[in-house]
């Protein structure tokens, strides 16, 4: 049986949708740009900032990406403001949470987001602790779909790769499933649908996170 969990954060565990839009489309203005709604937001984010904004500036009237290097920047110190605005758990998560925690299990979360701000948002709802190790996009640890980052996890934990199931909500979590060789769980709760998750295959789809205790050997 499974004795680490490990999480992506946008999507999975968190419903970032609007801090995410709200940050882009401020450095957007900066950049005297137009806007990017919620629902192209979601399919923008889950492969790090830089190919979110990327993928931004083209929508929003930068086919050239002629300000891509200076929208860095300043995309990083508007996040580092507003991570956290209306982030909140999707339902169920908290409950989730707690069953794997009654039952031994660690947690881990593996994200996309920049350590410092995937650290404060993790701390910011849940507290400092609460997770077992919290990874996010930095230096030495090369991005989803990448393996390392599980890799690093599973040994950090003192968990071997058969013993952890990895959860996501895109197709980038669903190739870093496969790639590191652990079981994956598809959540249907999330950015993407059903269709993007099963076309990898994963060992379960959910659609709610107190599913877990099914996949536990427990009534839900």
């Amino acid at each position: 049986m499974y004795r680490c969990c490990i999480f992506d954060l946008d999507g999975t565990l968190l419903d970032t949708i609007h801090a995410l839009t709200y940050t882009t489309n401020r450095v957007l203005k900066r950049l005297g740009l137009g806007t990017v709604d919620e629902e192209h937001m979601k399919h923008f984010v889950g492969d790090g900032y830089r190919m979110q904004m990327e993928r931004s500036l083209k929508y929003a009237g930068d086919p050239e990406l002629t300000h891509f290097e200076e929208s860095l920047p300043i995309y990083m110190e508007e996040f580092a403001s507003n991570c956290l605005y209306e982030v909140r758990p999707y339902p169920g998560i908290r409950e989730m949470a707690e069953f794997l925690k009654s039952r031994g299990v660690k947690m881990a979360v593996l994200s996309n987001k920049p350590h410092p701000r995937t650290v404060e948002t993790i701390e910011a709802i849940f507290g400092k602790g609460y997770f077992d190790a919290v990874c996010g996009e930095r230096e030495g640890v090369p991005k989803k779909p990448d393996p390392r980052g599980v890799f690093a996890l599973a040994e950090e934990l003192g968990v071997s790769l058969e013993e952890c199931l990895y959860f996501g909500d895109t197709n980038t979590d669903m190739l870093t499933g496969k790639n590191a060789g652990v079981d994956t769980a598809g959540v249907l709760w999330g950015f993407r649908d059903r269709e993007e998750l099963e076309a990898f295959s994963p060992k379960y789809l959910i659609k709610d996170p107190r599913e877990v205790k099914r996949i536990f050997g427990e009534k839900e």
